[in-house]
């Protein structure tokens, strides 16, 4: 479609960061925006409708959804954009904290699938688009659990595309690089400090926080979430550095992709452990 004019759209975290860039891109492309945000807030274009919405709470979603059928009788564009990072080594990491981010980057997209399924069925066509990352394909130290979710909504994105598409509907994985927002800055940290990850974990912690002040404004992923929906299909969309990341994780073998990977991380070329033998292993 050339414009958005007639078409609705649902976006979940849309109160800051991406989530708010791309309504705004959106409401001024035509396209009839309902904004789902757990704090009050406020948006200076008039297609925009703010709506509460917390992913981890099924009764709100389900209310969120049903109040935009309420006013309108559709939803065509499902955008999942609400998510949470958590800084730490997998060791310092409480279960329940694991269990807290799965809920919300994970549970509640599924919660929001779920909710608005119905609907698209009946009408024939929609799109679900998905906020991954670049950490959805490549590895994340000291944020395992982050990547862990972003692996799981590249599985469950896919699984859920063959699915659907019988039914008109389509899924679309947008996978940012870095980008300055306040996902990073805002970051949960392990509840548990262990001394052994110390030194590497400030080291890792302060490369991460270069690479999001270099990155990516929310405005250029919410034009690549426009064009995803607009343009022809194609499910994956790399953006930016993620792009390349994706081509080289692919080409390269693991030899050849880890230590810039570690790089980038700011991690040891290499392994103190590398080729030490376990007990009775020759």
């Amino acid at each position: 479609m050339a414009n958005g004019t007639g078409r609705v759209v649902l976006i979940s975290g849309a109160s800051s960061g991406i989530g708010r860039a791309v309504a705004e891109l959106l409401a001024s492309r035509g396209y009839r925006v309902f904004a789902g945000v757990r704090a009050a807030t406020t948006f200076p274009h008039p297609s925009i409708d703010v709506l509460p919405l917390d992913v981890r709470d099924e009764t709100s979603v389900k209310a969120c959804v049903a109040e935009v059928y309420n006013r309108v009788g559709r939803i065509d564009v499902l955008i999942n954009n609400a998510g949470v990072n958590l800084v730490g080594a997998v060791e310092e990491t409480s279960i329940g904290q694991a269990q807290a981010l799965f809920d919300t980057n994970v549970v509640g997209v599924l919660r929001m699938i779920q909710a608005v399924l119905p609907g698209m069925r009946r009408q024939g066509a929609g799109q679900i688009v998905n906020i991954s990352s670049v950490l959805g394909f490549i590895p994340a130290p000291f944020m395992a659990v982050y990547a862990s979710t972003k692996h799981a909504i590249e599985g469950l994105s896919e699984s859920l595309d063959h699915e659907v598409r019988g039914f008109g509907i389509r899924v679309i994985l947008i996978e940012p690089p870095y980008v300055r927002t306040r996902l990073d800055s805002n970051a949960a940290q392990a509840e548990r400090r262990i001394d052994a990850y110390a030194a590497q974990r400030r080291r890792t912690a302060a490369a991460i926080t270069r690479n999001t002040d270099a990155g990516l404004e929310p405005e250029v992923i919410a034009g690549q979430v426009l064009r995803a929906i607009e343009g022809r299909y194609r499910m994956r969309r790399p953006i930016g550095q993620a792009a390349l990341l994706n081509w080289l994780r692919r080409l390269l073998p693991a030899r050849m992709f880890e230590p810039s990977l570690r790089k980038a991380f700011a991690l040891d070329p290499s392994s103190k452990i590398a080729g030490t033998r376990l007990p009775n292993q020759r």
